[in-house]
């Protein structure tokens, strides 16, 4: 499998995805007034390491707002599990569904196959996040390859309180390139 990873100050791609409508929305355009967005990549329904962080997430979303920041959360499941995951969790967060093996790979994403079909029935990725700044790149990337290895919502929320305010003058880190 390949797997190229997003680099730091890159441009986010275009990644079309469905909400619970049937709208197709692409993940990482802002939708409302925020002039930065957090994407969050999860497992799926099945992972209850998932639930419990997006869970823990909703109680972010204000400070996050509060330093223009939109958050949105989406994985490989289809809509109809996503509609069961819904039931277990308690968000006002936009939850996507249907991201492809394709795109999973676009973002750099690692992707795992289920150990069983009572697991899950299609590949899925493992957790990633994205803060993409006003300019449509990149400002933070965090990719894991298990569902144990996530940010931590405390330290995250407060360093993009950092990063946002603007006498801190924080770059967009990890851009150095050999010579």
């Amino acid at each position: 499998m390949s797997n190229n990873k997003i680099e730091a100050g890159s441009v986010f791609p275009s990644i079309p995805v469905r909400s619970l409508n049937g709208a197709i929305d692409d993940i990482g355009m802002i939708k409302g007034n925020a002039e930065w967005k957090m994407v969050v990549v999860y497992r799926g329904q099945h992972c209850p390491l998932c639930t419990k962080y997006l869970n823990k997430l909703e109680g972010y979303l204000e400070r996050l707002a509060d330093i223009g920041i939109e958050v949105a959360a989406v994985s490989g499941d289809s809509k109809e599990q996503l509609e069961a995951h819904l039931e277990k969790l308690n968000v006002t967060v936009p939850v996507y569904y249907g991201l492809t093996v394709e795109q999973m790979q676009e973002l750099g994403l690692y992707v795992s196959n289920p150990r069983s079909e009572q697991e899950t029935d299609h590949p899925f990725p493992e957790p990633g996040l994205f803060v993409i700044n006003a300019d449509h790149q990149v400002q933070l990337v965090d990719i894991s390859n298990g569902p144990f290895a996530r940010p931590e919502l405390e330290a995250l929320t407060s360093g993009l309180e950092f990063i946002k305010n603007p006498d801190n003058n924080y770059p967009i880190r990890g851009t150095h390139k050999a010579a």
